[in-house]
């Protein structure tokens, strides 16, 4: 879907966990979002590069390439290294949420987190009411 068209923010939800899309997936539908989905990092580049969503969640535990590796290369991309990204991990260790920003993400959440907090770190991110 072009941006153009689009009425709703596209979010491009990046998680190897099934479970854990379809989740996120159905509340940020419900929440008013479009909702398209990546399952690993290389994914991710090429769907962030092909419907260049308003904001990408990357799980930065991802296997092979990882969610800082892909938020790296995305981020030194023309075509995708204005769109936020938003780090979304449940490793709640000292000193990654610094690292995240290092890599190039806008923002920082550790799962699990209630479905608003999402919403409302994606809005803020956005600069949405």
């Amino acid at each position: 879907m072009s941006a153009e068209r689009r009425t709703q923010p596209l979010v491009l939800l990046v998680d190897d966990y099934p479970d854990a899309r379809e989740m996120y997936r159905e509340y940020l539908t419900f929440s008013g979002f479009d909702v398209a989905e990546a399952s690993s990092g290389p994914e991710a580049i090429d769907k962030a590069g092909s419907i260049r969503p308003d904001i990408i969640l990357m799980d930065l535990s991802l296997p092979g390439m990882d969610g800082w590796e892909a938020t790296r290369l995305l981020k030194s991309q023309p075509a995708t290294g204005h769109i936020p990204v938003v780090a979304l991990t449940g490793h709640a260790l000292a000193g990654h949420s610094d690292d995240a920003k290092r890599a190039g993400c806008d923002a920082f959440i550790t799962k699990p987190c209630l479905p608003d907090a999402l919403v409302d770190a994606i809005r803020r991110v956005l600069r949405q009411p």
